[in-house]
């Protein structure tokens, strides 16, 4: 048994559904074998995200019966606003209903057909919004191992070469993924994005943060980086924020919320065209798509997220159950981070070929032994369709991600999942690949339609 706890008391509990397994075949059939068309009411443990999954404290609840609804500068926009500037230093704050509204608001203040974007890995919902102003996402990972701290690091050699040389096109900005979800949620140093900083200055490109795991990433250096033994993770974050033009983030995640997403700037003039562009597709700029009420849990929520005990418990959550997906035999992905744990579905199925998505082979399988929904980082995710249908391109890597919502899972939920893995790993040399009968041009893992291969 783990030799951590949950810092926190239940006082409100949710019945787990219990699907029958031919309720979950049919449901793969339903729903064209895409983990994301299967209903919440067939799902027993529900590992697809952390964003927007959480399970809000009684500080929070309470809050939100002190939510002020004024269209225009309601106390609840006040309160946010000073917690969000007192936490990243920033004094532009602009809420907006998700994360992904934010990054596409300010991507495309920055972005023209034929710029580059450069990042750590520019995840999905990132990509689909620089690729949409006509612009190149391009992604420059340090490669890592099992000893590697800082495996969420952007490669500043291969930055400093990119920004010396000529790219052909302009890099219009350096984005941060913190921690860098879609490279295995590993976290991203204080030394790297000082490096960052300075690059960016001598080129005069603005850099900016996606920090919608920001008290995460920085507990991870707290623990990793003998330099800042004595830091509290606040402090830790501050310093981080520091150094970059401003953020975007998802409150869904380091927020703790259902809903919400912020933009952070230095920039008064960029900021004033984001707002310009709140108020045509999310509202007026001091509600931003959001209730007063959901602004005080979110507010709330960024005080509680950095405190030690909670992320301690993230941390070694994530650890143990590392452990045990591995003893149960699945090849996972080493250190752990804290949102989620990640497994190379490659390894596990070498005889599926990436352009047979061995990961939604995965993702599947799992949900049709013990009705567990995970998320597929594969080539589904991050592979590119070929033209005249050819295969295209593939991954890097074949990623199956069991994201951890916030306080809603305990260790027999998650020793449930693992004993679920160890039934998949066993009949692993069985299962087959899929292959793509209908998809979309933008994040096709959303609604595509898949097929079993014979």
């Amino acid at each position: 048994m783990p030799a951590f706890m949950e810092p926190f008391r239940i006082k409100a509990v949710e019945p787990i559904p219990f699907p029958s397994a031919a309720e979950r075949e049919a449901a793969l059939i339903e729903a064209g074998y895409n983990i994301f068309q299967i209903p919440a009411r067939l799902i027993t443990i529900d590992m697809l995200t952390d964003s927007g999954t959480s399970a809000m404290s009684a500080a929070q609840w309470s809050a939100l019966f002190s939510g002020d609804e004024s269209y225009a500068g309601a106390r609840s926009f006040e309160r946010f606003e000073a917690v969000v500037r007192e936490l990243t230093g920033y004094p532009e704050v602009i809420p907006v209903h998700q994360g992904r509204a934010a990054e596409r608001i300010v991507l495309h203040q920055l972005l023209r057909a034929g710029d580059v974007s450069v990042s750590n890995t520019h995840f999905d919902s990132t990509r689909a919004s620089v690729e949409a102003a006509g612009a190149f996402a391009l992604d420059l990972p340090v490669e890592y191992d099992d000893t590697t701290s800082f495996g969420g690091d952007i490669d500043i050699d291969r930055l400093e070469r990119l920004l010396a040389g000529d790219t052909g096109a302009p890099v219009r900005c350096v984005v941060l993924t913190v921690t860098n979800n879609a490279n295995g949620g590993q976290p991203v140093s204080i030394g790297n994005a000082h490096a960052v900083r300075r690059l960016c200055d001598e080129h005069g490109i603005p850099f900016l943060l996606d920090a919608s795991r920001f008290a995460e990433n920085a507990y991870l250096v707290s623990t990793r980086s003998p330099d800042v033994a004595g830091r509290t993770p606040r402090e830790i974050a501050r310093e981080i924020f520091g150094f970059a033009d401003g953020c975007w983030a998802s409150l869904k995640k380091d927020g703790i919320g259902n809903i919400g997403g912020l933009i952070a700037l230095r920039d008064a003039a960029l900021a004033k065209r984001c707002r310009a562009k709140v108020i045509e597709t999310e509202g007026f700029p001091t509600y931003g798509g959001l209730a007063g009420r959901d602004l005080d849990a979110l507010a709330q929520g960024l005080l509680e997220v950095t405190e030690v005990d909670y992320l301690r418990y993230r941390a070694e959550s994530a650890r143990w159950f590392a452990d045990a997906l591995a003893q149960a035999g699945l090849p996972v992905l080493r250190p752990t981070g804290c949102h989620a744990v990640y497994v190379d579905a490659g390894q596990l199925l070498p005889h599926i070929p990436p352009q047979r998505l061995p990961a939604t082979a995965l993702v599947n399988e799992l949900y049709r032994v013990g009705a567990v929904r995970t998320t597929e980082l594969g080539t589904l995710v991050f592979g590119r369709p070929g033209a005249d249908g050819s295969p295209g391109t593939s991954a890097p890597r074949e990623l199956v991600r069991f994201a951890m919502p916030r306080r809603v899972y305990t260790v027999s939920h998650l020793q449930y999942v693992a004993e679920i893995a160890e039934r998949v790993v066993a009949k692993a040399a069985d299962l087959r690949g899929y292959r793509i009968v209908d998809q979309d041009d933008v994040m096709r893992q959303f609604t595509a339609t898949l097929q079993p291969v014979e």
